[in-house]
C-alpha cells in the first residue's frame, strides 16, 4: 500500500521535542476525585467565571507555597542535585488550531499564587484567543523550534540542565486537561517535575485529578497530602476569591428615596 508523505509542521515538531525531553523523567502518578461542592456553587453564580485551567493553576501554586518540594527541580549538571525555587511558575497547555491543524502550545504563568485569579484567567484567555505572534511565549517557542535539530537539542539540553534557565523555560509545574472536549483521564508527560490534569465536573460535584511527579524529588505520601490540601484550597481560598469577584461585579441595590 502506498501512503502519502506529509511534512511535520512546526507545532508537531515542538511536541516531538517536548516528548524527547520528557522521555527520561521517572514519572509516578496519583489519581483522586476531589469534592469541590463549595467551589462549584460559588462559580455558578458568576456571569463570566474564570476558567478551570486558571483555577487549578492558582490553586496548585497556593498549595506549593507551604510545600517547598512542589517548587523543586531535579537537575543533572554539573552534578545531580535538587534546586528549590522561591516561587511557582506554571506551564499551561493551550489547545489551538493553526493553519487548519490542531496543536498545543505552552503558556507560562509566573507566580500565579501572587496574582488575582482574574489576571491569571485573562492571561490564559489571551493565549487561547490572540494570534500566535502576539503571545511572547508562543513566539519564542516556535522560533526555537524552526532551528536545525542539533541546535535545538543543544538549546534544550542547556534549558533542562541549567537550574535557573530550566525554571524560566519549563516552569515548576504544568497543568493540562481534555475536559473541554469531554470526559477522560489524561496521563500527560512533560519535562517539568509536576504535571496536573483534571477531568470534567461530575454530577456528584467531584472532579477527577491526576498528579504526576518526578519520583526523584519526592514520594507518594507528600503527593497525597498535596491533593488533600488542593481540595481544601479550591473550596476555601479560591471560593473566597470568587465570592469577592461576585460582590465587586454584581449591581448594587438602589434604595428608593421618599419625597
Amino acid at each position: 500500500m502506498r501512503g502519502t508523505i506529509r511534512k511535520i509542521t512546526i507545532p508537531r515538531r515542538l511536541v516531538a521535542d517536548l516528548m524527547h525531553a520528557s522521555i527520561r523523567v521517572p514519572f509516578v502518578s496519583l489519581a483522586r476525585p476531589l469534592n469541590i461542592r463549595n467551589l462549584i456553587e460559588v462559580r455558578a453564580q458568576l456571569q463570566r467565571p474564570p476558567g478551570w485551567a486558571a483555577i487549578f493553576v492558582k490553586a496548585f501554586a497556593l498549595v506549593a507555597q507551604d510545600e517547598p518540594a512542589l517548587r523543586t527541580l531535579y537537575v543533572k549538571w554539573p552534578y545531580a542535585r535538587l534546586y528549590e525555587l522561591p516561587r511557582s511558575i506554571a506551564m499551561v497547555t493551550i489547545a489551538r488550531v493553526e493553519d487548519g491543524q490542531d496543536c498545543v502550545l505552552l503558556q507560562k504563568v509566573n507566580a500565579p499564587d501572587e496574582a488575582p485569579l482574574t489576571e491569571v484567567d485573562a492571561e490564559l484567555r489571551h493565549a487561547k484567543e490572540a494570534p500566535v505572534d502576539e503571545v511572547p511565549a508562543f513566539r519564542k517557542m516556535l522560533l526555537a523550534t524552526r532551528l536545525p535539530l542539533l541546535v535545538r537539542r543543544l538549546l534544550w539540553w542547556i534549558g533542562l540542565n541549567w537550574a535557573r534557565q530550566r525554571a524560566n523555560y519549563f516552569g515548576s509545574f504544568g497543568v493540562t486537561s481534555v475536559a473541554a472536549f469531554g470526559p477522560g483521564e489524561l496521563y500527560a508527560l512533560g519535562p517539568g517535575p509536576f504535571v496536573l490534569s483534571y477531568g470534567v465536573v461530575k454530577p456528584d460535584q467531584t472532579v477527577d485529578v491526576i498528579l504526576r511527579w518526578d519520583h526523584r524529588i519526592t514520594d507518594a505520601a507528600l503527593m497525597a497530602r498535596a491533593l488533600t490540601r488542593l481540595e481544601q484550597v479550591l473550596n476555601t481560598e479560591i471560593s473566597g476569591e470568587l465570592r469577592a469577584i461576585r460582590q465587586q461585579t454584581e449591581p448594587k441595590s438602589v434604595r428608593a428615596v421618599a419625597t
